[in-house]
């Protein structure tokens, strides 16, 4: 990495991810709002949905969404599939990334970063090798290259190396470029979901149906992830 990366990166960044959001947050106040209300009236509480995500050095730290599913479930009580429970205006929200409104509190509490790998699930996590799992050597990002690159319609194989490829190479320059295609991809409402599914392929889900991984190193890494998450909600 150059030393104008590396400057940008230990004494820029953050303080411009704090200021960003901020603003942000104030400015886009009354989007809250109606999003908010509309998320109540038409899916109810609770309006924001909290889920757990490995962040910096693997640190698994709460990420705020609007919700966009419902909780409807079987006669046995589990819940319906995702499918099921996104409904048009979950759709909605998500193709023009309204959803990802709250994760401005991540970033102004130092959780995540404006750009950077997206956080995936803790179960994607203990699905990557050693040398993807060094996408979590930085802060999460609210964007990132990969997500300016293809997003939901590339594979994971190719997701992960552009994460990587990003945290090789961070600068300002690269940061304003991948926000500005950004701003772009939400207006054009590109790359949101995969072709042919309503929501994005889990890692090891994929890893299964592709054959590079095996029932058995499925039921042991999911079981692991379960672990995990399990110490951080005791």
């Amino acid at each position: 990495m150059n030393s104008k990366g590396g400057i940008y990166k230990r004494f820029i960044k953050r303080p411009m991810d704090f200021i960003l959001s901020l603003i942000a947050i104030i400015v886009l106040s009354p989007v809250f709002l109606i999003v908010a209300l509309l998320v109540k009236i038409k899916l109810g509480s609770p309006v924001i949905f909290k889920q757990q995500r490995p962040g910096l050095n693997e640190k698994i730290f709460t990420m705020y969404k609007f919700r966009t599913m419902t909780d409807e479930r079987d006669e046995n009580g589990e819940l319906l599939p995702d499918s099921v429970r996104l409904t048009k205006f979950g759709r909605f929200l998500r193709s023009t990334s309204l959803d990802e409104l709250p994760e401005l509190f991540n970033i102004l509490k130092g959780d995540m970063s404006i750009v950077g790998p997206r956080p995936q699930l803790v179960k994607d996590m203990v699905f990557m090798n050693k040398e993807q799992r060094l996408r979590h050597s930085v802060k999460p990002g609210l964007t990132g290259w990969a997500q300016v690159n293809g997003r939901n319609n590339i594979s994971w194989e190719e997701k992960l190396n552009l994460d990587l490829e990003y945290i090789n190479g961070i600068s300002f320059k690269k940061d304003v470029l991948i926000i500005l295609m950004t701003i772009i991809k939400v207006f054009r409402r590109e790359d949101i979901a995969t072709n042919g599914m309503d929501t994005a392929e889990d890692l090891g889900d994929y890893l299964l149906r592709t054959k590079k991984i095996n029932k058995d190193k499925y039921k042991s890494l999911v079981e692991e992830s379960r672990k995990l998450l399990s110490k951080v909600h005791n």
